[in-house]
């Protein structure tokens, strides 16, 4: 019987070390992940990765690209189709509790509201809100084109867009219990178009910053924090990072212009750019957001840390963290994660050896 209960003592210290141990002492305050949110087919899978795979990495958030992959209530019409329910959803609430995950919904708003040769959701059934009309979804998508095309907009001045902006908003919201939000807002090229009987001829950065202070304005209104992408807040000419990674648009000057309690996800891929320091500089929490290059992204989670430990008291308080970016669908991130799925071309440089390397298991 002694041994026994040797035994038994043994296995629950075994069993508290594993689910209570406590992240490493230098630990960032934000180790993040984003991906889009799972299928409802999927659910089960991304779920054991949660508990197995991100839990053991002391992943403490977890940003969930929902857009429209949940059966909205308020606005049944734009729904996905097989969409999450509600009860699927609280499925991820419970086990991002237990394994004290900050959950996160994303919704894409003011930019990326087509793909390609597709118009998601919003403008699909409220035509009214484009920002350019008069901009033809082609039958074959190429870049470049001559109408600039990369991803439709709607109109942040358009009097109807907020109230089914901000009804979605709270629904994400409510459902998934969450303090915060990500607005994406990232790749904005269509803002201010001359032809826009509402914006046309304003200043693009005004137009950029109104929209963020409209979007956090109304979640502070519930005690709710804003996050998005951080490229139209960079100068894409004076930088050198170019059309993506930054703004060639004139939308950069809203850095200056946009509240200083939200969270920028600062993205750079191809390069490891120090630009976390000029957010910080300018009042701004800052994350560095890496995607599918290993060794990229371990400099850039050692100049996070170098941020902090030379920072001053009052800047080293707005460097974040990191968060692994994903931009796959759940399903075939976790097929290349666990080697079950097709073999790409770069098996080096992808998104599961990237999360890997910024966050050892």
């Amino acid at each position: 019987m002694k041994k026994l209960f040797a035994l038994f003592l043994l296995f629950a210290a075994n069993i508290s070390f594993s689910f209570a141990m406590p992240p490493p002492a230098d630990t960032l305050p934000v180790r993040g992940f984003c991906i889009a949110a799972p299928r409802s087919a999927g659910l089960p899978a991304f779920l054991k990765f949660i508990a197995t795979e991100l839990a053991p990495r002391h992943i403490n958030t977890l940003v969930l690209r929902v857009d429209f992959n949940y059966q909205f209530k308020s606005h049944p019409e734009l729904r996905d189709p097989g969409a999450l329910t509600e009860a699927e959803v609280k499925q991820l609430v419970q086990t991002c509790r237990a394994h004290q995950i900050q959950l996160i919904p994303q919704i894409n708003l003011l930019g990326h509201q087509s793909w390609a040769g597709t118009i998601n959701n919003l403008l699909k059934v409220y035509p009214d809100f484009d920002e350019t009309p008069w901009v033809k979804m082609p039958a074959k998508y190429e870049w470049p084109n001559a109408d600039g095309l990369y991803c439709k907009s709607y109109c942040p001045l358009h009097p109807g867009v907020h109230k089914i902006v901000f009804e979605l908003v709270d629904e994400i919201c409510d459902v998934f219990e969450s303090t915060a939000f990500h607005a994406g807002m990232d790749e904005v090229f269509y803002i201010g178009e001359e032809k826009c009987p509402r914006c046309g001829g304003r200043d693009k950065a005004e137009l950029f910053a109104g929209e963020v202070w409209t979007l956090r304005n109304h979640l502070a209104g519930k005690q709710r924090v804003l996050w998005i992408w951080g490229d139209r807040l960079l100068d894409g000419k004076i930088t050198g990072l170019g059309a993506w990674e930054a703004s060639m648009n004139n939308t950069a000057r809203a850095v200056d212009l946009v509240p200083k309690d939200i969270m920028i996800c600062d993205w750079h891929y191809e390069r490891p750019d120090k630009t976390p320091v000029y957010f910080a500089m300018k009042g701004l929490s800052v994350i560095t957001c890496p995607w599918r290059m290993p060794a990229n992204a371990k400099l850039q989670l050692k100049d996070m840390n170098d941020f902090r430990a030379t920072a001053t008291k009052d800047m080293k308080p707005r460097y974040q963290g990191m968060m692994q970016t994903v931009w796959s669908d759940a399903d075939s991130f976790l097929a290349e994660f666990y080697g079950t799925g097709k073999p790409q071309k770069d098996m080096e440089h992808t998104s599961a050896n990237c999360f890997r390397a910024v966050f050892e298991k």
